[in-house]
């Protein structure tokens, strides 16, 4: 069986601005592959007609992914192929083809898991399954030698899908009805044993979302000192609802004053070290644990460019503290990207570290 999408987009606007991909994964996590993808300008009405017909003739379904002002747009196109009133949220049926339209935005994905993937599975008669992986820094080269090796093993009959953003990854385990369950274990534990040291989850969650679960059943009070990450550490956990039972405190001490005067850092170290080193972020990290509040502390402090602020110390450069009572542990790495790229995959793996360091 065969799918595509047509993305419609506003000429007028950039098209990332059409968050289509969202809706794309979706299908793929429900087992349905969109053979083609096309986007086109839905002022070309003759270029939306001439290609909805032709995918219509190659297709089993046919969706339209675009923003809300463009979807009476989209429904009455494919009303006025199929010769059917288009009346429903996003699907309409005919014979032969599935139609859907739908919004470029999460509840467009919703929509793919909850309308479309049931109405695909009716058609092609089965149903798929997904699993789910979340990690955090793993390599890409060992992510896709454990995938090649989990699909060998499982004799192809799970498709394995990766996705990666800032250093945050999910691995998508995707298989119908008729496959074996030691073929899926199988697949799974070849995953999950090859890439260990990164897993956090195998639930979709986010990497903070994790480190709140294990905070609150440990019953521990996590406080951070944030420079160049600028709070992200923090905000990511309060974005979860209930955080005030973990979150102490979160401080954005930028400056070297603020540094000095908030968390105790000497200015012997600052000099003798810079405010970009394994010295300082320990201290920051110390700073937060002295005053007794908490129970697990974070500090990052690192260069996230466009320049080197004056240092000849590289760009992407950062030091990531995290520690206890018992002990603090300081973590160096050397990151790739412009100025979000490397303040964001610092703010994951601050998360990741924190993570690992209760529930390690």
């Amino acid at each position: 069986m065969k799918y595509a999408a047509i993305v419609l987009r506003n000429t007028n606007t950039p098209i990332s601005t059409v968050r289509y991909g969202e809706v794309v994964d979706a299908f793929l996590s429900g087992g349905v592959t969109l053979d083609e993808v096309a986007v086109l300008s839905y002022a070309d009405r003759n270029a939306v007609t001439v290609t909805l017909t032709r995918l219509a003739s190659e297709c089993d379904g046919v969706f339209f992914i675009c923003d809300r002002v463009l979807m009476p747009f989209a429904k009455d196109a494919v009303s006025g192929l199929s010769g059917q009133n288009f009346s429903g949220e996003c699907l309409l049926e005919t014979e032969k083809t599935l139609f859907g339209v739908l919004p470029a935005s999460k509840q467009g994905s919703e929509l793919v898991k909850e309308e479309c993937i049931p109405a695909v599975d009716k058609r092609r008669g089965k149903t798929y399954y997904e699993l789910v992986l979340r990690t955090v820094a793993a390599p890409a080269e060992r992510v896709f030698s454990a995938i090649a090796s989990a699909r060998e093993a499982s004799r192809d009959r799970v498709t394995i899908h990766t996705f990666e953003e800032f250093g945050a990854g999910r691995i998508e385990l995707v298989y119908d009805q008729d496959t074996p369950k030691t073929a899926v274990d199988e697949a799974l534990r070849i995953l999950s044993t090859e890439l260990n040291d990164y897993v956090y989850s195998h639930e979709d969650e986010s990497v903070a979302h994790r480190l709140f679960t294990v905070l609150k059943l440990h019953r521990m009070k996590l406080a951070t000192a944030e420079s160049f990450t600028g709070g992200g550490v923090g905000h990511a956990v309060v974005e979860i609802p209930g955080a005030s039972k973990v979150f102490f405190e979160g401080i954005n001490a930028y400056s070297n004053e603020a540094k000095m005067a908030r968390l105790g850092v000497t200015e012997y170290t600052l000099k003798k070290f810079g405010a970009v080193s394994n010295e300082t972020a320990y201290e920051m990290a110390a700073g937060l644990l002295k005053g007794g509040k908490c129970d697990l502390a974070v500090a990052t402090t690192g260069i996230a460019g466009p320049d080197a602020d004056g240092t000849d110390k590289p760009v992407g450069l950062c030091y990531i503290a995290v520690g206890t009572l018992d002990r603090v542990r300081v973590f160096r790495f050397l990151l790739n990207g412009d100025r979000e790229a490397v303040t964001k995959r610092a703010t994951n793996l601050a998360l990741f570290l924190a993570y690992k360091e209760v529930n390690g």
